[in-house]
This record gives structure tokens, C-alpha cells and sequence, in this order.
């Protein structure tokens, strides 16, 4: 590595998802302003609003938009018409 483009203050970071109070620790530079203490250890918290933990993609439950209402709603509004 090129010395001198990389930063040096990476350390041990909380990211907790708040929709679920997931958390996890890892590596990263992110500048925190709360802290939480976690096995009597104190790390910086970065609070996210998803993870992978509550994303429906990840998790599957994935909302199913009823577009057969919609089309239904379409028609009935304009399919009908002829062309003047």
C-alpha cells in the first residue's frame, strides 16, 4: 500500500440498525458522536435506520403491490375510450 493515502484511525465501531436494535461491531473511520458500552468496553455508536437485518431484501418479506387493482383502476378509467 501507498503510505500516506490511507487513514489511520480506524477502530472498532457500533452501527446499530434503530428499526430493529440490531447492532454489530467493526473496523471504520466514521466519526461518532454518541457512545455505547458494550462487555464493559466503550465504543463510538453510529445509529443506522436500516441494516441488513431488517431490509426486506434481505430478510424476504417483501411487500406485494397489487397491480392487478391498479390495472383494473386504469382501465376502467381510460382503456375504454376511442380514438376521436
Amino acid at each position: 500500500m501507498k503510505k500516506g493515502i490511507h487513514p489511520e484511525n480506524y477502530r472498532p465501531v457500533v452501527f446499530k440498525d434503530m428499526s430493529n436494535d440490531d447492532m454489530f461491531i467493526t473496523r471504520s473511520t466514521i466519526n461518532a458522536k454518541d457512545t455505547i458500552e458494550i462487555d464493559g468496553v466503550t465504543y463510538p455508536l453510529v445509529k443506522v435506520e436500516i441494516s441488513n437485518t431488517s431490509h426486506p431484501f434481505y430478510t424476504g418479506k417483501a411487500k406485494l403491490v397489487d397491480t392487478a387493482g391498479r390495472v383494473d383502476k386504469f382501465m376502467s378509467r381510460y382503456g375504454n375510450r376511442k380514438k376521436k
